[in-house]
């Protein structure tokens, strides 16, 4: 039978915690709540794991965090103790599923949790911050959680709050009970990553289906600032066999701003952990912002390409893109595995294209000689007259691949 974490405030949110045990219950699931609060006593519940077992994982004492100083230093150690006891859970296979209601505090502790649990294992946080003007990196990281707007704030049961907390039983005790059952299947693959975006989404949809006629599936990661770290941390876990990193817009995102910054470790896992990889230098022309008027002032001058209403692309200078270029050749060059570079002349993007608006073919040429004279003599390198999102390239790039596998 499946069994779900919850993870509450029970001084503040106990009540409603039980009411959401208790339809999970209901609903088939087994259950394990722990208190992560830390002023007062759960009310309305007992804990399995109570707030002076969970300040012990976490190397302390409930009195001593209590006197910590400030409200957010207990809370800095009290999640260390929350996501300790969800992670020893998780080992001993005792829990297939976690959830939690909380505000502000509330939703941090079990989000820490939550992020150091793998893709796949189902994560549900009903909170009121999930709405309005906020950032879901504090909750989301680079995980698979969901988050549920509570509409209402957590403190009490009522015609809405009930509502609310019924549609996240099910959906935390369905996927754990789903969860349980892949476990015992033990149902494998190999699999293949790939980065892309909407510039690139042509090329990848042409190789996907000869990718799996190999038998392997096709993991792709959506190169925003995000995906990228993601599938960073899935390849240190040993996911895949091999990389198709076919769109940079992060390492461009590190190098000149914007949205898609991928980070200053993007493009190293693989070569850490000797994955073969097949890297396209996509995308290395453009960072990413918001609405055209919410482009930085010191950005407008440039070439601008009006994606969506939501999104414009800014071009990067020519420095910026060569420096991107040999952002790239370093960190291939530290690869313990085989790697295979394969270059578009006919431009990187939709708008590198002749006669589009990102067109810039001396730079172009200047970074393919960075690439071809920087990067190491064991790193094949090919270079194809071709645009990046001609169906002729992409199959080029799927027969360096096919030959840096097994």
């Amino acid at each position: 039978m499946a069994t779900v974490l919850l993870i509450g405030t029970l001084d503040t949110k106990g009540p409603e915690t039980a009411y959401l045990r208790d339809r999970i219950q209901a609903l088939g699931c087994e259950t394990l709540v722990l208190d992560s609060g830390i002023l007062d006593e759960a009310v309305g519940i007992e804990p399995d794991f109570n707030r002076r077992e969970v300040a012990s994982a976490a190397g302390s004492t409930i009195e001593a965090l209590r006197n910590a100083g400030s409200r957010g230093k207990a809370v800095e150690e009290m999640l260390k103790g929350v996501r300790a006891i969800a992670l020893r859970l998780f080992g001993e296979g005792k829990i297939h599923g976690v959830v939690s209601l909380g505000g502000a505090e509330g939703a941090v502790l079990a989000a820490a949790a939550m992020k150091v649990l793998p893709v796949g294992f189902p994560k549900l946080i009903v909170s009121p911050l999930a709405s309005g003007h906020r950032k879901f990196a504090p909750f989301v990281g680079t995980k698979d959680i969901m988050v549920m707007h509570s509409v209402v704030d957590i403190l009490g049961l009522n015609q809405v709050s009930r509502q609310v907390f019924d549609n996240a039983a099910g959906a935390i005790a369905g996927m754990a009970q789903a969860y349980a059952a892949r476990q015992i299947s033990g149902d494998t693959h190999r699999a293949i990553a790939a980065t892309m975006l909407g510039n690139t989404t042509r090329p990848m949809m042409h190789i996907k289906p000869d990718v799996e006629a190999r038998g392997y599936d096709f993991v792709i990661f959506h190169a925003n600032g995000v995906g990228g770290p993601a599938m960073e941390e899935l390849i240190a876990q040993n996911y895949f066999a091999a990389i198709l990193d076919y769109t940079l817009s992060e390492i461009a995102g590190h190098v000149a701003g914007g949205f898609h910054d991928g980070g200053p470790t993007r493009l190293d896992a693989a070569g850490q952990a000797g994955v073969p990889q097949v890297i396209v230098p996509g995308c290395l022309d453009f960072v990413v912002f918001g609405a055209k008027h919410e482009v930085p002032d010191s950005y407008r001058s440039r070439p601008t390409y009006y994606h969506n209403p939501e999104f414009t692309l800014v071009r990067l200078t020519p420095q910026e893109q060569l420096d991107a270029t040999r952002l790239v050749v370093e960190k291939l060059n530290k690869a313990m595995g085989s790697v295979a570079v394969v270059v578009p002349v006919g431009g990187g993007s939709i708008m590198d294209i002749e006669g589009g608006v990102f067109w810039e073919p001396e730079t172009n040429a200047q970074g393919r000689a960075i690439l071809r004279d920087g990067l190491r003599s064991d790193i094949r390198y090919r270079e194809v007259e071709a645009h990046i999102n001609d169906p002729a390239f992409a199959d080029v790039v799927f027969e360096e691949m096919m030959n840096l596998l097994p």
